[in-house]
């Protein structure tokens, strides 16, 4: 049951579209916005935070994973060698959002004896409405870090993935990828990952006033729902959402766990009392926070 006490907008039931939701509260239950009053003033927090990590770590290393100039990383280093590397993939409802936005994290990593990459990738908008540009790009930035993990100082065998809000969705993809079929790479390159707060099935998300913006379709739907790709998932999982978070976004956690258990897949599901969509991001960075701790224990890194 949902603990979430935010005030929703009254009005008419409708027609049922989803579950017990019409259209409008559907609508609403993929809207941060409606269910997260304090939005801006926690995104504005998250601006002075990433400001503060540069200033702590001075600037970080640009880098190119591919062709065009979106497809670039921003990387931090630790001055471990061999040192794990956690590669942030950002929310912004598909749409908003570059990684010099998301650098927060990077000091908690860096300090505990981390490497810390934040992926930049094109936006829904810019990709003509689908999310197939979007994803590949995250999986050959991925990918990239793997392959060069070396030259950047850190293990091939300790690349862990982080993602949260729509950044969750597309982890959700990354962790259900055939690397050995599509990129030509061993079929376990990722030791870990920590999916907070992101959509695992796309049927509803269809249905919701998202489908303005995404020409969703139904491979769409069937290839980046990770929820029907549990067999390709060879790695310990984390997956987070907080109880004031929309009611979807608290639905589809629960059961995409429920689905890594039926399936036998090793994972911890995090449960934020009290933490709303953006709330529960901000303890990623906090190596004592509800999700930065469990993301260092993954690591072997941390208070434990």
């Amino acid at each position: 049951m949902s603990n979430d006490t935010s005030p929703k907008p009254a009005h008419q039931k409708g027609p049922l579209v989803w579950l017990d939701m019409d259209q409008t509260e559907l609508d609403n239950a993929y809207d941060q916005s409606v269910y997260a009053p304090n939005q801006a003033h926690v995104q504005a927090r998250r601006d002075v935070s990433t400001a503060r990590a540069r200033e702590a770590l001075g600037a970080p290393q640009r880098i190119k994973y591919g062709p065009t100039d979106i497809e670039g990383l921003d990387l931090f280093r630790t001055k471990a060698a061999n040192a794990p590397i956690a590669v942030y993939v950002h929310g912004g409802a598909w749409r908003n959002g570059v990684s010099g936005n998301f650098h927060t994290p990077a000091e908690m990593f860096v300090n505990a004896g981390a490497h810390y990459a934040a992926l930049d990738f094109t936006s829904i908008d810019n990709a003509g409405g689908s999310l197939f540009p979007m994803i590949d790009q995250v999986r050959r930035g991925v990918a990239w870090v793997y392959k060069n993990a070396r030259e950047t100082g850190a293990d091939p065998a300790k690349v862990y993935v982080v993602g949260h809000s729509s950044g969750g969705h597309l982890s959700g993809c990354v962790v259900t990828t055939d690397w050995a079929g599509e990129y030509g790479l061993p079929a376990k390159i990722l030791a870990g990952a920590l999916l907070c707060s992101g959509m695992y099935d796309l049927t509803p998300v269809r249905l919701s006033k998202r489908s303005k913006y995404v020409n969703f379709t139904d491979e769409m739907v069937e290839k980046l729902s990770a929820i029907r790709h549990l067999d390709r998932i060879n790695m310990p999982l984390i997956v987070g959402y907080g109880t004031n978070e929309t009611p979807e976004f608290q639905r589809q956690a629960r059961d995409f766990s429920a689905a890594l258990k039926a399936a036998g897949k090793p994972h911890e599901l995090v449960v934020g009392d009290g933490y709303n969509h953006f709330e529960i991001a901000e303890t990623i960075a906090n190596p004592y926070g509800l999700v930065g701790r469990r993301v260092l224990k993954m690591m072997g890194l941390g208070p434990g």
